[in-house]
């Protein structure tokens, strides 16, 4: 049995990752707002701390995998709190718990939208790790009418963060894979009103073109995601792996492989 931490496990992505896990025989540390093992709010430096002592306190010092999962999309400052600050102070924070593990794993949901376009400024602010201005960046844009840009670019500087992370002495050095997903649209919460009628369905699909399978349920990237995180993924470092219907290929061809 392994212990695996998963934020954002009241629903969506996170709800499915954590029935796959338990479904396996491992037990799975849940972190949500409500509902969970560990209820606490990764968009304040209080809230990260306590993920940490809780978390380590009922892992008894040691887990297996962390998978940093939570996420808004509101376009709000709050979205860029947890989407990226939130994310790397979970495994942050986490990745002294994994050493004590025979098969260290640790996982961050990223998205499609990253792909889409970002504030530049957006992204550098918070790749330099200045929380401050970065959400005073993000409130600029909030205050703008161009908070939907938020999103996309907390994703794309969790991309950038991920692939210069995970072959550091942290991670790799250390035995841990440190992967990504980049699922396309997904049915959640998180989507819920944005696929509430037919209309803003199609709206969507021509932003976000999905031509294998179309929108996904949420278990289909939680499956990637157990996977990420399993004794099998002994060699994936710095992956994001898009599970996207197709929207990668069909945004940059074969400019990348």
């Amino acid at each position: 049995m392994r212990t695996v931490v998963v934020t954002g496990s009241a629903s969506g992505i996170g709800r499915a990752l954590k029935g796959l896990l338990e479904a396996d025989g491992h037990r799975v540390i849940g972190v949500d707002l409500r509902d969970a093992d560990v209820t606490v709010d990764l968009t304040t430096d209080a809230g990260r701390a306590e993920l940490v002592e809780k978390v380590t306190a009922l892992s008894g010092g040691t887990i297996d995998a962390v998978v940093a999962n939570a996420g808004l999309s509101n376009g709000s400052p709050a979205t860029l709190a947890v989407n990226y600050f939130g994310a790397v102070a979970t495994l942050d924070g986490l990745r002294p718990l994994l050493a004590g593990s025979d098969a260290p794993r640790a996982a961050v949901t990223c998205s499609m939208a990253s792909l889409l376009p970002v504030d530049d400024r957006l992204v550098e602010l918070t790749l330099e790790g200045d929380e401050a201005a970065a959400l005073a960046r993000a409130a600029e844009l909030t205050e703008a009418g161009t908070g939907d840009i938020i999103y996309g670019s907390s994703k794309a500087a969790v991309a950038h963060w991920l692939r210069r992370a995970a072959p550091t002495a942290d991670w790799a050095g250390a035995g841990i894979p440190l992967n990504a997903i980049g699922p396309g649209i997904v049915q959640t919460g998180m989507t819920r009103e944005m696929l509430s009628t037919d209309e803003s369905t199609k709206a969507v699909e021509a932003v976000v073109p999905m031509p294998l399978g179309g929108i996904m349920g949420p278990e289909v990237p939680a499956y990637l995601l157990r996977f990420l995180v399993s004794p099998e993924n002994s060699h994936m470092c710095g992956q994001v792996v898009f599970v996207d219907g197709g929207s990668d290929v069909v945004f940059r061809s074969d400019k990348v492989w």
